[in-house]
């Protein structure tokens, strides 16, 4: 049975510019990208899409324009903008799979928003709200279950960093700063609070959140440190500078071999090794234990292994300083058993945890506890927001790298649903401390 054609209604704005020929109709690999090349069908889905989207947009305000100019319901020309290029793709994907449906046909070309960020921040308000009370029972239908080979086991985990951090250093080198640090950077604030975010502040802006963090952690000349999750290496540099023995580990092979290379080039390869290990292998003792937004990628089940491994190590007396981003429990504890479109096209295998959530792990499964917290969420939005505009910016480089406009787009994406997600407080990052009950007495 075919569906009738959209109702919609005549717009009093003029038309917008039709997007490019490349964003709205570019071509997808179906080897490399098989469920954004294929459209599922199903026309009862897609129904209940158009009715979803219907709603949201006239409760969230939202401006849905249709490929010839008129609006899928009534709003304001100041409204964000959702543009469909093609509604029918768009509402059969989102009705099969629901939020990875809603990605998915962004990656494919099926819509644009000529502010991104705008848009999404107006999804990620209050998302529990977007689907009726009454009608949560239609998750049913699109919700997924993560899968077992992306679980973050030992035999997996390499796997899962591998899908991320090992696309290729030049990429990750064309967004980045020259400190190549990938999470929060800690920028000035003005008397009102107003964060102030410049390009060419942020290599200041990652050291001062580096120092902040080794500052917690009270390393310093003779500290015997352990840093989980190297990255390309700036922190191990910086720990190593102020006269401390160093040993960083990593599962990616791409980041081992720059991180290896800055550190030799920067004279400090007798302080800070790099081991390209599980962090459940370690062995040694500790003065200090670092890690920078690595407990994401770890996995609920794992967390409790996580955190007693790290107490293992720690020496008497030692301190632990942890950067993790964060989210509300309860929303925590919703999304915990949800296949997203994060975990299928980003960071397969985690989870984002609560400050709730770790304080309860540490204070079952170790004798370890949160003794100090500095939240600054705005500073990632402002620090995804400088790599969003680089990364965009850099289109043709990327693209240069053999990454095709699926991925680009894929990306675009991502930076900015993570940028809305902070700019709206759905998540925070926190600068943790955590230390012994015994070393307190």
């Amino acid at each position: 049975m075919t569906r009738p054609a959209l109702q919609t209604v005549p717009t009093t704005v003029p038309p917008q510019p039709a997007a490019p020929a490349e964003t709205a109709t570019h071509a997808v690999d179906p080897d490399r990208w098989p469920d954004v090349a294929r459209v599922p069908r199903g026309p009862l889905r897609a129904a209940v899409a158009e009715r979803l989207l219907r709603r949201v947009a006239r409760r969230r305000g939202l401006r849905v324009e249709m490929p010839d100019g008129s609006l899928l319901v009534p709003a304001p020309a100041d409204a964000p903008v959702l543009r469909l290029h093609r509604p029918e793709a768009f509402l059969h994907r989102v009705g099969a799979t629901g939020l990875i449906g809603f990605g998915e046909s962004y990656q494919a070309g099926d819509w644009d928003a000529p502010d991104l960020v705008g848009l999404l921040t107006v999804l990620a308000t209050a998302p529990e709200t977007i689907v009726p009370t009454g009608a949560q029972w239609l998750r049913r239908l699109y919700v997924q279950r993560p899968p077992a080979e992306e679980l973050g086991t030992a035999d997996n985990a390499r796997r899962n960093i591998h899908h991320h951090y090992d696309l290729s250093n030049d990429l990750f080198a064309l967004f980045l700063d020259r400190t190549m640090t990938y999470s929060s950077a800690l920028f000035p604030e003005d008397p009102d609070g107003t964060v102030t975010a410049a390009w060419d502040g942020l290599p200041e802006a990652q050291h001062r959140k580096i120092d902040r963090l080794l500052d917690l952690a009270a390393v310093g000349p003779g500290s015997r440190v352990l840093e989980i999750g190297t990255g390309w290496g700036e922190l191990a540099l910086r720990a190593a500078a102020r006269g401390a023995t160093v040993v960083s580990l990593t599962l990616s092979e791409e980041q081992l071999h720059l991180a290896r290379r800055r550190i030799a080039d920067a004279g400090l390869a007798d302080r800070a090794e790099v081991r390209l290990c599980d962090y459940r292998a370690v062995e040694g003792e500790y003065d200090a234990v670092v890690s920078v937004e690595m407990i994401e990628a770890v996995g609920r089940p794992f967390w409790p292994v996580y955190f007693r491994t790290i107490d293992r190590v720690l020496a008497p007396g030692g301190r632990v300083a942890i950067q993790a981003i964060t989210m509300p429990h309860d929303r925590m504890i919703a999304s915990s058993n949800t296949y997203t479109w994060i975990l299928k096209y980003i960071f397969p295998g985690g989870l984002i945890p609560s400050v709730r959530a770790i304080d309860q792990t540490t204070a079952r499964h170790t004798a370890l506890r949160v003794t100090g917290a500095h939240g600054f969420g705005p500073h990632y939005a402002e620090t995804l927001r400088l790599w969003r505009e680089r990364f965009t910016e850099r289109a043709a480089p990327v693209g240069a790298l053999g990454f095709d406009q699926v991925f680009r787009r894929t990306w675009e994406l991502y930076l900015a649903y993570s940028e809305a997600g902070f700019r709206t407080g759905y998540l925070d990052v926190q600068q943790l401390l955590l230390t012994r009950e015994e070393d307190a007495r």
